[in-house]
């Protein structure tokens, strides 16, 4: 099979894992009715805590997580491939917790993970710090899966912004990205669009991009408006800023016509960064 239909479910996750499941499993179902193969949730699709003790407090052990357990029994039932767009999840090894995002085959088992790479850590001049790392351990591998129509390479949320990552996904075969986030309402509406289009054209990939929508705490507020784009940059499906899903026919034969068109992974090529001459030897 060269084509698929995939899907995004929206959500407004709060500190309520149930309840975040609950809403959860009825849009996965809704999808799946619909006609969906391929159904992806949002990043910290069983909870948005900001408090990181409570945070800690709620999380589970993979093994004991009951979101995990309920999409893999979800997709044995449903027939579906299910990406929990990441969940919070309890390391035995670390005080800190892990943001991993996990691909589950129709059969309900678990065909690959991955822990969010790239940490948004940034102190501002106002004085302002926000510090992921703090909370979340880091990732520190990629990874492919091979599916019924062909390999999906895995990303979270702020990987988006490091190019060089899904060219290397790319470049090992992926024609399907994965992008599930919590983005901000301030920073998704000046790069979401641009930066999931861009990730798409540079590497002639599909994109799935499901994301967290609305208010979550006083503070907390995403920007929503799930993607599903194509290998040329065009944006097959978008959803607004409340929770719901979308769907979008994914034909794995275009992956292979654009890139065919712009052959850039073809054209790479080594090269080195010369450092800056001085004014005097550049005078000479």
């Amino acid at each position: 099979m060269s084509s698929f239909t995939a899907a995004c479910v929206q959500l407004t996750s709060t500190g309520n894992v149930q309840e975040n499941l609950s809403t959860a499993t009825s849009l996965i179902r809704e999808a799946a009715k619909a006609g969906a193969d391929f159904i992806a949730t949002p990043e910290v699709t069983n909870m948005l805590e900001p408090n990181k003790v409570e945070a800690r407090a709620k999380a589970q052990l993979q093994e004991e997580d009951i979101t995990l357990k309920a999409f893999r029994s979800l997709a044995e039932e449903t027939g579906k491939w299910i990406l929990a767009g990441s969940l919070v999840i309890k390391k035995p090894d670390d005080d800190r917790l892990a943001n991993r995002s996990f691909l589950i085959r129709p059969d309900g088992q678990i065909g690959a993970q991955y822990d969010k790479i790239h940490m948004f850590d940034v102190e501002l001049d106002n004085g302002e710090a926000h510090k992921e790392s703090r909370a979340y351990a880091p990732g520190d591998a990629a990874h492919l899966v091979e599916t019924s129509w062909g390999t999906v390479g895995m990303s979270v949320c702020y990987d988006v912004r490091f190019a060089h990552l899904y060219q290397k996904l790319a470049l090992a075969g992926a024609g399907v990205f994965t992008v599930p986030a919590a983005f901000t309402a301030t920073t998704g509406q000046a790069h979401w669009h641009i930066l999931l289009r861009a990730r798409a054209i540079e590497n002639g990939a599909f994109v799935i991009a499901p994301a967290q929508c609305g208010q979550h705490t006083e503070k907390r507020r995403t920007y929503g408006h799930s993607l599903i784009i194509d290998p040329w940059g065009k944006i097959l499906a978008e959803a607004g800023e409340e929770p719901g899903f979308i769907t979008a026919k994914i034909d794995m034969a275009d992956i292979a016509r654009r890139r065919q068109q712009i052959p850039n992974l073809k054209n790479i090529r080594d090269f080195t960064v010369q450092a800056p001459e001085s004014v005097a030897n550049a005078a000479e």
